[in-house]
């Protein structure tokens, strides 16, 4: 092994510890030994440890005793019980308290190479699981936004920038992009996150009921105006104001607007005070703001007021590498919600979601896997379960996947995605993928960059 593991033996047999280190010096571990649990003890909390064989029958309070004093520490070493043949129900005790295994008196050398041998491969292959893990929270999520993409990642990078700031922002991309979770996410690490985040989609409303809704009314102010209604700008005072679909409110409104903008006060319906307000503006739209503006029907101070910094989300097309774990995310998310133990995606499923071009973008992938998820019999999605304009439409040409995309990379992104939801389990992280164990490990050792595995 590149990498000598390193084993404590603590065994009051001096016979038995030269045995255990024999055999195991001979595999090119490394290896202490130790009469009594009180020296094991004291040789852990000074030395690093992969792993622990133990004897029942130590002086004193015996095995099990150390066993739970080992787990109590704060990074413990993996644990391996020793008893004498007949007395498995010790060996059976200490596995409930967290022991990995346990070998019986007289030792087999094969026995004992085995098992230390997938001791040591299970604690590596946890720890290359733990910083994927890490990878994955740190790379490839931000909030309750996911992705890996390039594209993506561009735009986590721009919401960093914008942490901590109060600038107003504009967010560009089609329907079903994600742009009120952009705007959450950059309500929520603001200096305004502990105000309100008020939400208007300004598409359908009339003008009318838009004025009234976002600047409030007076009593009597028109039929039906039984009572004072503070309107949403006065909602979000001290905190932001998401406008969705921004280039559908009408030209009037426009003006009003921005007036709000540049005086910071609004004046209800109906009413002749004025109220301050102090609100951080985040727009959306799903058409080209700029080319609205063009064209006359945006102004063009209004749009220079709310487009402090722009944000432009990717179509789902464009990062065709994210569809493989916002599957999985969504995957785990219908099956908590709907308690169902779904396990994975299958192989013909996912060839499908990868195929598709996503018109709908990652609304449509997020109805696509509930429906999935309603419709399944089975722990397993199956193509059968996907929509049928999923499973008719013509596969996408090469040209849609994102430049220089590997199958590789997608590989990875899947195995990412199954660890970090399976929170690490090997066994059934391969079975989500469809993988034998063998088969995940070795691609472990690979992205890890270690050499596969031989078995």
């Amino acid at each position: 092994m590149s990498t000598r593991a390193r084993v404590l033996i603590v065994d009051h047999d001096g016979e038995s510890r030269r045995q255990f280190r024999e055999i195991l010096d001979g595999a090119g571990f490394a290896v202490l030994a130790v009469e009594t649990g009180e020296a094991a003890l004291h040789c852990l909390t000074r030395e690093r440890m992969d792993l622990v064989f133990t004897d029942y029958d130590l002086p004193g309070e015996g095995g099990l005793a150390l066993l739970d004093a080992i787990r109590a520490l704060p990074a413990p070493p993996a644990v391996i019980f020793v008893t004498a043949y007949g007395s498995i129900d010790s060996a059976v005790e200490a596995i409930k308290r967290g022991a990995l295994g346990y070998i019986t008196k007289p030792l087999g050398r094969d026995r004992l190479l085995h098992l230390a041998r997938k001791a040591i491969d299970e604690i590596r292959l946890r720890q290359e699981n733990e910083l994927l893990r890490r990878e994955l929270d740190r790379r490839y999520t931000y909030q309750d936004l996911i992705g890996k993409s390039p594209r993506i990642q561009e735009v986590f990078q721009l919401l960093d920038n914008l942490s901590g700031t109060e600038c107003h922002v504009l967010i560009q991309g089609k329907s079903g992009t994600g742009k009120e979770l952009v705007a959450r996410a950059i309500h929520s690490q603001s200096p305004r996150r502990e105000r309100r985040f008020v939400a208007l989609n300004c598409g359908g409303l009339t003008e009318t009921l838009l004025e009234s809704e976002l600047f409030g009314h007076v009593r009597g102010a028109f039929t039906g105006a039984l009572s004072n209604k503070p309107g949403l700008l006065q909602e979000a005072d001290g905190g932001s104001l998401f406008l969705d679909e921004i280039a559908n409110m009408p030209p009037p409104m426009q003006v009003k607007l921005l007036r709000t903008l540049q005086e910071g006060e609004i004046k209800p319906v109906g009413s002749t005070q004025t109220v301050r307000v102090d609100v951080r503006y985040i727009a959306a739209s799903n058409k080209d703001l700029a080319q609205e503006v063009a064209e006359g029907r945006f102004r063009e101070d209004l749009y220079y007021r709310l487009n402090v910094v722009t944000i432009a989300l990717p179509d789902l097309s464009e990062r065709a590498e994210d569809i493989l774990l916002l599957a999985n995310h969504f995957l785990d998310r219908f099956a908590k919600k709907l308690r169902k133990p779904m396990e994975r995606i299958a192989e013909d499923a996912m060839a499908l979601l990868l195929d598709h071009a996503w018109p709908g973008n990652v609304r449509e992938l997020e109805n696509c896997i509930e429906r999935a998820v309603v419709l399944a019999k089975t722990p397993v999605v199956t193509a059968h379960e996907l929509p049928p304009t999923i499973r008719a439409a013509p596969p996408r040409t090469a040209g849609h996947l994102p430049a220089g995309q590997t199958l590789a990379e997608l590989e990875k992104a899947a195995i990412l995605q199954a660890l970090a939801h399976t929170s690490g389990n090997r066994a059934l992280a391969a079975k989500r993928l469809g993988l034998s164990e063998r088969t995940l490990y070795r691609k472990l050792r690979l992205f890890a960059g270690g050499p596969a595995a031989a078995r």
